[in-house]
């Protein structure tokens, strides 16, 4: 059977419309009050790989409930006024997600190379306890 889109497809057309921040940029970003990283990853990931220091977990399945406030999962953090830069493991569902968020009216950006190239650059990271 082929798909009307692939999974790629969605990825290249995500990123043509969204904000995507480098990675040198993002790791000067970590310590930034008025940034709010957040992490897309399953739990397992998160647990197995560790995490961007001060990020915010929001597992993909619930994002959009999270952020809109009509939602009765709606998450307080996503209420903040601050910079909102998204990631996953390598970019791919970050990009879908942040443009999703783009068409509800959110604001936000993602990391262009997800938590596989954070750690590559050697960004801080902490373990899960």
């Amino acid at each position: 059977m082929a798909l009307k889109k692939t999974a790629a497809q969605m990825v290249a057309d995500a990123r043509a419309r969204i904000e995507e921040i480098e990675t040198a940029d993002a790791i000067a970003m970590v310590n930034d009050p008025a940034v709010q990283i957040v992490d897309l990853r399953d739990p397992r990931e998160r647990a197995r790989s560790g995490f961007i220091p001060g990020s915010f977990h929001c597992p993909r399945g619930m994002l959009e409930f999270w952020v809109d406030p009509e939602s009765p999962y709606f998450k307080d953090v996503f209420a903040q006024d601050k910079k909102f830069v998204f990631h996953c493991a390598s970019g791919w569902r970050s990009a879908i997600s942040v443009a999703t968020l783009q068409d509800m009216g959110f604001d936000a950006a993602h990391l262009k190379e997800g938590f596989s190239g954070w750690e590559k650059a050697g960004g801080p990271i902490e373990a899960t306890s």
